[in-house]
């Protein structure tokens, strides 16, 4: 009987993980779904500008120049919508890393000091900054899992022109993990999601004010159960007022969620996120929280 019964414990154990795991990959794949048709139009739209539109002979893994010099709305739409590389949901999940080193991309810590919706801000005016406060922003979001966070974060750190708060694709995220674990609007008290930015890349970039920039995560969550799954997220981004802004336009291309250090990663473009300590504050008291950034 003993056995019988360590066994279902086991059983249920395991189940438990596995269910939490396809609850973690639904909550990518749902607002990639979501974001992947709007996108796919207007890049559709974009390309066949000006007569026949050539086929894609590739996929964008990262800038091949700095733009000095802003070139405008097409330019800024066409480096947002340029398809990355596509990778099964499986990617995602942990797996074997390659002994081959990416490169590193060196990201800015930021002054420490809450912004607003108490978001970490103070990431200097450069694309590795606009990835610092990115990467704020979804910390933000995603450890709360609170439906109404994403919201006040998203309404903070969004200008005018884009997706509404609801139709964020980080709130479509936040949405599906909350719905699949029957939580409501606000993560259960008994439940834990942390981040780790473990890679990033600078898409594209439009003058000294503007960048498509992408982040790569580990996202670790308990919840009667463990599990871990890498969580990619890329946005536009625009420097207003003193401080990196989600930029006005339709959401970039969905960026590949692989496991951080693979070789499918090296292959979408990631870069080894690496935080340039020579950006911390001076004054000991300017020192904030700074989990998350490694």
């Amino acid at each position: 009987m003993r056995r019988a019964a360590t066994k279902k414990a086991e059983g249920t154990s395991e189940w438990s993980r596995r269910r939490l795991l396809g609850i973690l990959a639904a909550a990518v794949a749902v607002a990639a779904l979501l974001l992947g048709g709007l996108v796919y139009a207007v890049y559709l739209a974009v390309s066949g500008i000006g007569g026949e539109a050539s086929a894609n002979t590739g996929v964008a893994t990262g800038e091949t120049e700095r733009s000095a010099v802003a070139r405008g709305a097409a330019h800024r739409d066409e480096i947002a919508a340029e398809p990355m590389l596509t990778v099964p949901e499986s990617a995602a999940f942990p797996a074997e890393t390659t002994s081959v080193q990416a490169p590193e991309i060196k990201i800015p810590t930021g002054t420490g000091v809450n912004g607003p919706a108490f978001v970490m801000t103070g990431f200097p005016q450069t694309p590795e900054g606009a990835i610092g406060q990115l990467a704020q922003i979804d910390l933000a979001v995603l450890q709360s899992m609170s439906l109404s966070t994403a919201e006040e974060v998203y309404n903070a750190w969004a200008l005018p022109g884009g997706v509404r708060a609801e139709d964020w694709w980080i709130t479509a995220s936040v949405r599906a993990f909350l719905s699949s674990t029957g939580m409501g609007e606000v993560k259960d008290p008994s439940a834990s999601v942390s981040l780790e930015p473990a890679a990033a890349l600078v898409k594209g970039t439009d003058g000294p004010d503007w960048a498509t920039v992408c982040v790569l995560m580990k996202v670790s969550a308990t919840y009667k159960s463990e599990g871990q799954i890498a969580f990619a997220h890329c946005e536009r981004m625009q420097w207003v007022g003193g401080r990196w802004m989600v930029a006005p336009g339709a959401p970039p291309a969905p960026a590949p969620a692989t496991w951080p250090g693979t070789q499918l990663a090296h292959e979408a473009g990631w870069r080894t996120w690496s935080t340039d300590h020579t950006t911390e504050p001076t004054n000991p008291g300017d020192h904030g929280d700074h989990e998350g950034e490694h």
